[in-house]
């Protein structure tokens, strides 16, 4: 349990959207007691000096695949470093559990191998985070994919009545001890082959229990919108509310589809269906090395190849001319293995980052060798380089998109907002020097700017490093 501080003199912004203002915020424990200007210190309370500082709501990314992680990092010092307090995991129809005794196919081998899929429930995933602590907060989508292996013996097709039904069943026990939804990866191998009745009828069940439906979707290039009105029919024929993962348009000949993808959207929650989505702000993506992913990207870098370790980090172009073979052969011979794929317009980024929908998620992939910049880079890099030195909302605007929205969005209550009552996860930064420093030839740097961060009132990260301190636990679903 935490102790008894008062935050002085900074410069408030609570996550609704509203400017900020300056503010003591006083936390008792786990909680946010009071917030005012001048607020009386007695006792026993520490005071925090933060004259020119910011204070916002811890930062929640709404897009992760931190499910390994928070066990296996505990210190998650990657997402703390940058402000980050709660995660969503099990995204992309990938999710550590319901899995066990099961070797995962791409994509679920971004988790781990097969000693890692070993909880046949979500309970006992639960547990088992609980168990070890995590430095921050985790709240977790039930993975279509995990489903599928867990219940399918061929993935090349649609499943069967008798499946559906028997992921189902495990998909019941997954809301039942608090997971918050469902999500699916219909781009990927493992189920391209699901009909849209297939994820409807799934949706439908995790909808039944008050979970919401989040999707990468079946397409995000040349059949992009079909694939958003696909998304909109599922939740509107499961009754579900929706979240768009990643939302982008790949592949020069598809860019500035976004104008396109965000109207349907929009038309969407116009007409009275819950449809959302988060973004990352970078013109990369990465997950596995698959072929079709390479075929429509500008530049494809390897960030790990359990058959070649000392690829990472280097151009698929050059490996290619380095060993002479043929592009097809050259991935297959490293694989298994993950890339980052260079095939996003900076016009559509900005287009979605700075709709009024968009969320900000990472996507990063914490256990490759050489990661995406966006898992240690993305939050600073909105609050920094978007918001402050491109002016392209301000800041309380950014703010917003990283903490009140996505706490509603996903349901997380008490969360994501400064006011009495609330969870005490704070970050406390300067938003003159806040900035990301991961790169793509750097890609762990720690981000410049985040002071202090604190989960449940207690304090994870300071002066640069983690502090030890390991409050989280999962959130489950608040109507459970």
């Amino acid at each position: 349990m935490g102790k008894a501080f008062v935050i002085q003199g900074a410069r408030v912004f609570d996550g609704t959207g509203q400017p900020g203002y300056l503010a003591d915020v006083a936390v008792r424990g786990d909680r946010i007691v009071a917030v005012g200007a001048n607020l009386p210190v007695e006792g026993d309370v520490e005071r925090i000096d933060a004259q020119g500082l910011t204070l916002a709501p811890g930062f929640i990314d709404a897009h992760t695949h931190d499910d390994r992680a928070v066990m296996a990092t505990p210190d998650m010092a990657m997402k703390v470093s940058q402000g980050v307090t709660t995660v969503i995991g099990g995204n992309c129809g990938v999710s550590l559990a319901p899995l066990a005794g099961k070797q995962p196919p791409p994509p679920l081998n971004l988790l781990g191998d097969q000693s890692e899929f070993r909880f046949a429930t979500m309970a006992e995933y639960f547990d088992a985070v609980n168990d070890t602590a995590p430095a921050l907060n985790i709240a977790m989508l039930t993975g279509h994919s995990t489903l599928r292996v867990a219940e399918m013996s061929d993935l090349n097709r649609p499943a069967t009545a008798q499946e559906i039904d028997r992921m189902g069943l495990l998909l019941d026990e997954a809301m039942a001890a608090g997971a918050i939804g469902f999500s699916t990866g219909l781009a990927y191998p493992t189920a391209q082959h699901a009909p849209t009745e297939e994820v409807i009828e799934l949706s439908r069940r995790a909808a039944s229990a008050g979970g919401l439906y989040a999707t990468h979707m079946r397409d995000e290039e040349n059949k992009l919108l079909e694939a958003v009105d696909e998304t909109v029919r599922i939740g509107k024929e499961s009754d579900s509310k929706v979240v768009i993962s990643h939302h982008k348009a790949c592949g020069k000949q598809n860019w500035g589809k976004t104008r396109e993808s965000l109207a349907i959207i929009d038309a969407a929650n116009a007409a009275g269906d819950t449809v959302d989505f988060d973004v990352y702000p970078y013109v990369a993506s990465s997950t596995v090395l698959l072929k079709l992913f390479v075929a429509r990207a500008e530049r494809v870098m390897i960030t790990w190849s359990e058959s070649f370790p000392d690829m990472a980090g280097k151009d698929l172009e050059a490996i290619v001319e380095e060993w002479g073979l043929s592009l097809d052969d050259t991935i297959d011979k490293l694989q298994p293995a993950g890339a980052i794929y260079f095939q996003m317009d900076e016009g559509d980024l900005r287009r979605v980052l700075s709709h009024p929908g968009a969320m900000v998620g990472s996507d990063g992939l914490p256990h490759d060798r050489r990661p995406h910049p966006r898992l240690w880079g993305t939050f600073p890099r909105v609050l920094g380089h978007y918001s402050r030195d491109e002016g392209l909302f301000p800041l309380e605007t950014a703010i917003h998109k990283m903490t009140g929205l996505t706490a509603r969005v996903f349901g997380l209550e008490g969360r994501g907002v400064i006011a009495p009552d609330a969870y005490a996860d704070l970050v406390l930064f300067n938003a003159d020097t806040v900035i990301d420093r991961a790169d793509f030839d750097h890609p762990t740097e720690t981000s410049a700017g985040i002071e202090r961060v604190f989960v449940s009132g207690q304090e994870v990260w300071r002066d640069g490093t983690s502090t030890g301190a390991r409050p989280g636990s999962v959130i489950r679903r608040a109507n459970r």
